[in-house]
């Protein structure tokens, strides 16, 4: 009995490992299928947006500024663009920052308006606009600016002290003044003359300064309105002879040199043949010329030139001192205003154009030149602030513009983008005007230049204030 249980375990075993070893062996795993790589696709490279700016006419504005960015999209889908506009005041104060995210469609244009939540204080400002951090564009405007304040700032001698520098003009004996015709430039309806006049000299005492300019003298023998011209800060390339002009007869006209400034600078063959020698400036910088002494500084001279020219005018039979104009561009525009303000022939009409020398304690927080020459001037003297300043309120435009009569009418201009007398300092001498008889003119894209329609709308000005 135990024999035959043995056997049919042995044989159920048997029967287990026979099974076992018939199974059918797992089938071999399919090789993967090899995948070509997919090719790599270049990232598409988008061109730059393209950036202009267009602000309503002259760029002045009342209240709030509002420009136009035109954002062009070059490429052909849309993109997102990041607007930055910041808006600085003239003394680089940053006054508003705008940003914001704009869809730009593709192929096209989107127009962004700019502005500021708050009315901007009168004044002049500079505009930048950025898309993306690459095109940008920039540009000046204004704002209400003839409520700009420049208050005067005159020192209590400030009449007297011009009062006694009139003083000091030698009387004009026309017999005794130097004329010499320059021929070459004379015709039927005017003469042209060298003049050489005495003025006063540079301080309290000492020898009168001698000066010099081009007169022209209508030959019809009628009075003639008398027309003033001033030059601006004289440069080392400057000729006197482009000084001489040939003239029309209208004007009895009177182009001065005043001290240490073209015809008083250069020799005798850069000039018109005037039976003179060589000139030589002996005043060296301009501007810094006895800086700080203010009795004997070189702007109290040279607008005592500008004076004496009118009185040499007034002493030509041929010269209507009723109508008496005056114009000149940068320094020439604030001889212009000196002019008026202290001859004793009240002008009938001025035309200063981008004048120099206005409101010092402004004009120093703007730019660089001329305050580089005065705070040097003023360090080696040991000035203060306060006393450079007080110092050059004497020859401060925007107070000389309180002595000019209200009957005198003033045109003037500014360009925008003008570095070197920029409009802040130009606006300070106009607002100071007591005449209503005014205009004034900005040009956006002008730096320190003259418009090209200037001379006309002086001579049209000038014309219709003829009586």
């Amino acid at each position: 009995m135990k024999k035959t249980v043995f056997i049919f375990v042995t044989a159920l075993a048997v029967c287990a490992l026979s099974a076992g070893c018939n199974q059918p062996e797992p089938p071999s795993p399919e090789p993967e299928e090899q995948k070509e790589p997919e090719e790599q696709k270049e990232p598409e490279v988008l061109q730059d947006l393209k950036l202009t700016v267009v602000a309503d006419g002259d760029c002045i504005f009342s209240g709030k500024p509002t420009y136009i960015m035109h954002i062009e999209n070059p490429n052909g889908k849309e993109v997102e663009a990041s607007i930055l506009a910041r808006i600085n005041s003239d003394m680089k104060k940053t006054v508003a920052t705008i940003e914001r995210k704009e869809m730009i469609p593709a192929n096209g244009i989107k127009e962004v308006t700019i502005t500021t939540q708050e009315n901007l204080a009168p004044g002049f400002y500079k505009a930048s606009s950025f898309v993306d951090g690459k095109a940008s564009y920039h540009f000046n405007f204004g704002v209400d600016p003839f409520d700009i304040k420049s208050d005067p700032d005159f020192q209590a001698d400030f009449h007297q002290f011009w009062e006694d520098a009139k003083a000091q003009l030698p009387a004009i004996v026309p017999e005794e003044v130097y004329m010499y015709e320059i021929a070459g430039k004379s015709n039927a309806n005017c003469k042209v003359y060298f003049v050489e006049l005495q003025s006063v000299p540079d301080g309290p005492e000492g020898e009168p300064v001698l000066v010099h300019g081009y007169y022209l003298e209508p030959q019809d023998g009628e009075k003639h309105p008398v027309l003033m011209h001033f030059f601006g800060y004289d440069t080392l390339n400057s000729t006197a002879k482009v000084s001489c002009p040939s003239g029309d007869g209208k004007y009895a006209e009177f182009y001065l040199s005043h001290r240490g400034q073209y015809l008083n600078r250069t020799s005798a063959d850069k000039r018109e043949p005037d039976g003179k020698g060589d000139f030589v400036n002996i005043y060296g910088d301009w501007f810094a010329f006895n800086f700080g002494n203010k009795d004997g500084y070189y702007y109290r001279g040279a607008f005592m030139d500008c004076v004496q020219a009118v009185n040499f005018m007034a002493t030509r039979s041929t010269s209507d001192m009723d109508n008496l104009f005056a114009e000149g561009s940068s320094q020439g525009g604030a001889l212009s205003y000196a002019c008026a303000a202290l001859s004793d022939y009240p002008f009938t009409a001025i035309a200063p154009c981008v004048a120099f020398l206005g409101d010092y304690p402004d004009y120093f927080q703007i730019v660089d030149w001329p305050a580089n020459v005065a705070k040097s001037s003023a360090k080696k003297l040991g000035l203060t602030d306060e006393e450079m300043y007080r110092f050059l309120s004497y020859f401060d435009t925007k107070n000389l513009a309180t002595l000019i009569p209200s009957s005198t009418a003033v045109m003037a201009c500014s360009g925008l983008m003008d570095g070197t007398c920029p409009p802040h300092t130009n606006i300070a001498p106009y607002n100071n005007l007591a005449t209503l008889d005014k205009e004034y003119s900005f040009y956006p894209k002008m730096q320190h230049d003259i418009p090209k329609d200037w001379n006309s709308k002086m001579t049209k000005f000038f014309k219709a204030r003829i009586k």
